[in-house]
């Protein structure tokens, strides 16, 4: 029986290539929600998750960092893939009937210098994959779609133009997500690690600058600090932080003793190996 991996969207989505691109003996469960992605791993239903925290173009993905606290599963791999966006169209269509396309706002707005050099309108659709799937089933050849190159096929569309993105350079980075906290601490090598915690400081003077700064006097290297409300509340802010190495390794468990020191709450979210996107050490 082939393990199952699910994503948020629809078939075709980059959520879905990155699914392939790591797990192709796996099975795929596309769910409506990233609430949805999850509890499919916390009922059993799928073994792991692929989840888009952040795009080079874009930037961070709204409500995953909400969610990854709160989701009861761990971390343990994470992808970067370049994100390649095709003009999809009705097999037959040439570019010059295209009038306008439908895509996902994030993608519409990645892509403008080639829209706007074709005078085609953009229309914001509910996703990539689900636009798609839209100009498909409606027949109308004045419409294309933004998506990527799988959709196409699945959907029996055509590429009038492909890696028509605005910057060279656009990816998005994904973190795969299992419930089993073990499921590969056995593998990692402990020189070429990520982990990633989220923390509350405490309400002290310059509590953030003393809680970061074991990093520094530690040498450890910090890739990532976001900060955001929790609660609904403008006084408790939660910090998202990605660091090179393993807690294990004296350094980064140095750094980890100074930041419990000034912080109510420290949860590591995961430890798992750099992907080759990243410079290796």
């Amino acid at each position: 029986m082939k393990n199952t991996i699910s994503f948020q969207g629809e078939l075709g989505s980059y959520s879905h290539q990155a699914c392939l691109d790591l797990y192709s003996d796996h099975d795929v469960k596309p769910c409506p929600t990233f609430e949805s992605a999850i509890d499919s791993v916390n009922q059993g239903v799928s073994q792991l998750a692929m989840l888009p925290i952040e795009n080079s173009t874009y930037g961070r993905v709204a409500d995953i960092h909400l969610l990854l606290p709160s989701s009861k599963l761990t971390i343990v791999k994470e992808y970067f893939l370049r994100v390649r966006i095709n003009l999809l169209a009705l097999p037959g269509t040439s570019l010059s009937q295209i009038k306008s396309a439908i895509s996902h706002t994030v993608l519409l707005g990645q892509c403008q210098n080639f829209l706007l050099h074709n005078k085609i309108k953009s229309v914001v659709g509910p996703d990539t994959a689900g636009s798609a799937k839209r100009v498909s089933s409606q027949q109308d050849r004045s419409v294309a779609a933004l998506a990527s190159e799988l959709a196409g096929e699945i959907y029996g569309l055509k590429s009038l133009a492909s890696d028509i993105e605005d910057m060279t350079n656009n990816t998005t980075r994904f973190l795969i997500m299992a419930k089993d906290q073990n499921f590969n601490r056995k593998k990692l090598n402990k020189e070429q690690c990520m982990t990633t915690l989220v923390f509350e400081v405490r309400n002290l003077p310059a509590a953030l600058y003393k809680a970061l700064g074991g990093f520094a006097t530690n040498g450890v290297n910090m890739l990532k600090l976001e900060s955001y409300m929790v609660g609904g509340s403008f006084t408790a802010t939660q910090f998202y932080l990605d660091i090179e190495g393993h807690p294990e390794t004296i350094s980064v468990k140095r750094a980890l003793e100074e930041l419990k020191y000034f912080t109510s709450s420290v949860s590591i979210l995961g430890v798992y190996e750099k992907h080759p996107y990243r410079p290796m050490g």
